[in-house]
């Protein structure tokens, strides 16, 4: 164990890298209960998308942390699975067939910019500042996401009659985020859980963040057990779609997901494989006129799942030590996957095409990631934990159901507090490069999105170097991915 993972090295051990693997699991293990949710609004079999959803966080967990030995998780992408739903099929009215067909592509898009090596360049073209700027960002992004989880935050809606509807996915300007009631039970167990973990974080005790984690878990199930109504208002405090937990909890789930997933009915198709029949990839380009959006919905998927795992890496990897800079000068200098990053890169690009084969959006490596990094784990020892994990919560559902978000979401705010200090590397008195900086971490968190902060730092990084007479300064590859983010902007967010 210490030869293949380099545990000693690494100054890790067993028992931490298992420790972080759970805590990360625990973090990002919602998606087990969305995603299937999300993409179910489709028309797509629940649970055959819930074993979709396990298959490819699988493949792509273990590939990351055998072949990069690195402590990261990948699962189907929030953000691109509600993209998948309610903006390719509900909204531009794409069957969920062809939505697959698209995600296909851009795995394939994505393999072919690894292996040309565009994807380095990408990130040896991201100047050192705007690399500051994301580790900040990403710490912003997740911060607010352990905010919004642990139910504390609430929209609050100015002008109801102007609101849009919700399964839309647009959402009317007058709302803005506040506090909740602090009656609520889903904040009530949230500020308890941010308690008892600030207590353990403070007092520096040995695996506090998985005994936190347990002790919000207990607390949770002793006010369960005193009102049991508890148990539905918590899920809608940290606002997850509605979860059918009927159908989640079914004892016969399994073979019923087996069944979707190979088989099928006369009224639902087999969603293995579905991506390549009519409808689906043969039916995708048949519409001339539809050509040019289905090339720039492809696009739309591929510049997020470029972009994301870029940041986090970024993000996550400069700020904990897990990508050093000697990491960054061996992949400038390397030839083909020698590298550290090179293989996650390489690790990275695998399950997108396999999800896709077998039945969901495109997946990605998880910010929550960082949760398990803050708690210790620095090898691929911590990844192949979280594989095993998602193995066995095919078997165990319930039994991870009852960890609720909360009992995590403080983990994620106090790791994204601390890489806020990759901001302190940033010069604020220097407009130049404080004004991309700005966008591309502060706006990281407040568009709930990774891709987006990156994408308007570039922005304003080539406009910042233009009006100071500096715009030779700016590589290539940052001109090509601006221009490419700003037609994206143009005809999909418009």
């Amino acid at each position: 164990m210490n030869k293949l993972f380099k545990l000693q090295e690494n100054n890790t051990t067993v028992s931490r890298e298992i420790m972080a693997g759970l805590t990360t699991f625990f973090a990002m293990s919602y998606i087990l209960f969305v995603n299937p949710s999300v993409l179910g609004s489709t028309g797509m079999p629940q649970q055959a998308v819930f074993l979709a959803t396990v298959i490819a966080s699988i493949v792509g967990t273990l590939a990351i942390g055998l072949i990069a030995n690195v402590p990261y998780a990948l699962a189907p992408g929030m953000g691109l699975n509600a993209f998948f739903a309610y903006t390719v099929v509900l909204s531009l009215g794409y069957k969920w067939q062809e939505a697959l067909a698209m995600v296909f592509i851009c795995g394939i898009v994505n393999i072919i910019i690894t292996f040309t090596s565009l994807r380095k360049k990408i990130i040896l073209g991201i100047p050192q500042s705007l690399q500051h700027a994301i580790g900040g960002g990403i710490g912003v992004f997740i911060a607010y996401i352990g905010i919004k989880n642990s139910g504390l935050l609430q929209f609050i809606v100015n002008d109801p009659q102007s609101l849009v509807n919700k399964a839309s996915g647009i959402y009317d300007s007058s709302m803005v985020p506040g506090l909740a009631a602090f009656n609520q039970p889903g904040v009530i167990i949230g500020i308890i859980g941010l308690v008892i973990t600030l207590f353990f974080v403070l007092k520096r005790i040995k695996g506090g963040i998985i005994l936190s984690i347990l002790a919000t878990t207990v607390v949770y199930l002793i006010a369960l057990a005193i009102n049991p109504s508890w148990g539905h208002a918590i899920p809608n405090a940290f606002q997850l779609q509605s979860i059918d937990w009927k159908t989640v909890f079914d004892a016969n789930s399994v073979g019923t997901a087996f069944h979707q997933m190979f088989v099928g009915s006369s009224k639902q198709p087999a969603l293995f494989l579905a991506a390549f029949g009519h409808p689906g990839l043969q039916s995708l380009f048949a519409n001339s006129n539809k050509i040019f959006e289905v090339l720039m919905t492809i696009l739309a998927f591929s510049l997020t799942s470029i972009f994301d795992p870029i940041g986090t890496f970024i993000g996550t990897g400069r700020s904990t030590g897990i990508f050093t800079d000697a990491d960054f000068k061996a992949m400038e200098d390397s030839h083909g996957f020698s590298s550290k990053m090179d293989k996650s890169l390489f690790a990275d690009m695998i399950a997108t095409p396999i999800g896709a084969i077998f039945g969901t959006s495109n997946t990605t490596v998880y910010v929550e990631s960082a949760s398990g990094i803050g708690a210790g784990g620095r090898t691929g020892l911590t990844s192949v934990v979280i594989a095993i994990m998602f193995a066995i919560s095919t078997f165990f559902l319930p039994l991870i159901g009852i960890v609720p978000t909360q009992a995590t979401s403080a983990i994620l705010i106090i790791v994204g507090m601390m890489m806020l200090s990759s901001l302190k590397n940033i010069d604020w008195s220097d407009l130049a490069e404080a004004i991309p900086a700005f966008f591309a971490s502060v706006f990281m968190g407040l568009a709930y999105s990774i891709s987006y902060g990156i994408a308007f730092g570039f922005i304003t990084y080539i406009l910042t170097k233009i009006f100071t007479g500096k715009v030779k300064e700016v590589k290539v590859v940052v001109w090509v991915v601006a221009i490419l983010f700003a037609i994206n902007f143009a005809v999909l967010h418009l």
